[in-house]
C-alpha cells in the first residue's frame, strides 16, 4: 500500500531525465538525488521494487512449484522414477546457483525473460529435496495407511493428504528462497545479464553509479540499502514464520 501511494504521489517519472540537475545529491526537490541523467533516484527505486521484488518473487514462486511437484512424485512414485528424478536434480545441484543462472543467461542473451528462466532453471532442486523426504515421510503415517487401504487413488492421497502437510515446510524454505533470489536478480542485472536499462531495477541502478562511485555515491548507496533491507525483511519473516510454526506442532 505505501508502494502505491509513493508511486501515485511522485512528481517524477521513472525515465524523465532533466540534464540541468545531473548527479544532484539528496535535495528537498529530490530526497534521494539524480543520477547521471538527471532522473530522480526515489522514485526509479520505487519502481525498481516491481521489477527487484516482482521478478524475484515469480522465480521462486516457480521454483516452489516446480521443486513440490518433482518432489513429491519422487517421493511416492516407485523406486526406479525415483531414482531418476534425485540424479536429476543432483546433476543440477553439482553447480554453484548463480554460476548457474550466469551461464544460461550468458547462453539465452541479456533480456529480463531469459533471466527469469534462468533463474527458474535453478531455484527448484531445494525445493524438490525437502518434499520428497517429507513425503516419505509422511506416508509411512497411519493416516496415510488408512486413506491407502479404503481405496483411496495415489494422486488423492498426494493431494488431500501428503500435500497439505508439506507446505508449511516448504513455505519457509521459499521465503530463505526469495531473499536469496532478490540477490541473484540484482547480481544478473549488475553483470548486464538481467534487466536492461532504461528500466528501473536495483541492479541496473547500481551498475549505473558504479562510474560515479567516487563524485555521486548516493547512486549506488540508496540502491544497495533497498536490497539490503529487502533481504533482511523478508528473512525475518521467514524466521517468524518458521517460530509460528514451531510453536503450532
Amino acid at each position: 500500500m505505501a508502494l502505491i501511494v509513493g508511486l501515485w504521489g511522485t512528481p517524477y517519472g521513472p525515465a524523465e531525465a532533466d540534464f540541468l540537475n545531473r548527479l544532484s545529491p539528496p535535495s528537498a526537490a529530490h530526497w534521494f538525488g539524480t543520477d547521471h541523467l538527471g532522473r530522480d533516484i526515489g522514485t526509479r527505486l520505487l519502481y525498481g521494487t516491481f521489477w527487484s521484488l516482482g521478478l524475484s518473487f515469480l522465480v521462486s514462486l516457480a521454483g516452489l512449484i516446480i521443486g513440490t511437484v518433482i518432489g513429491l512424485v519422487a517421493g511416492a512414485a516407485g523406486r526406479l522414477l525415483d531414482l531418476i528424478l534425485m540424479r536429476i536434480t543432483d546433476s543440477f545441484f553439482a553447480f554453484p546457483e548463480l554460476i548457474a543462472a550466469v551461464t544460461f543467461a550468458g547462453l539465452f542473451g541479456p533480456s529480463t525473460l531469459n533471466l527469469v528462466i534462468a533463474l527458474s532453471l535453478v531455484s527448484w532442486m531445494k525445493f524438490t529435496r525437502l518434499s520428497r523426504s517429507l513425503a516419505q515421510t509422511i506416508a509411512e503415517q497411519d493416516f496415510v495407511t488408512q486413506a491407502r487401504l479404503n481405496g483411496l487413488p495415489r494422486r488423492l492421497i498426494l493431494l488431500r493428504h501428503i500435500l497439505p502437510n508439506v507446505i508449511p515446510s516448504l513455505l519457509v524454505l521459499w521465503t530463505s528462497s526469495w531473499s536469496r533470489t532478490i540477490l541473484a536478480v540484482s547480481g544478473l542485472s549488475f553483470l548486464g545479464f538481467g534487466v536492461q536499462p532504461p528500466a528501473a531495477e536495483w541492479g541496473a541502478m547500481l551498475l549505473d553509479g558504479k562510474a560515479y562511485m567516487q563524485t555521486a555515491p548516493h547512486l549506488m548507496i540508496f540502491p544497495g540499502l533497498a536490497v539490503l533491507i529487502s533481504v533482511l525483511a523478508i528473512n525475518l519473516a521467514g524466521d517468524r514464520l518458521r517460530d509460528l510454526l514451531t510453536q503450532t506442532k
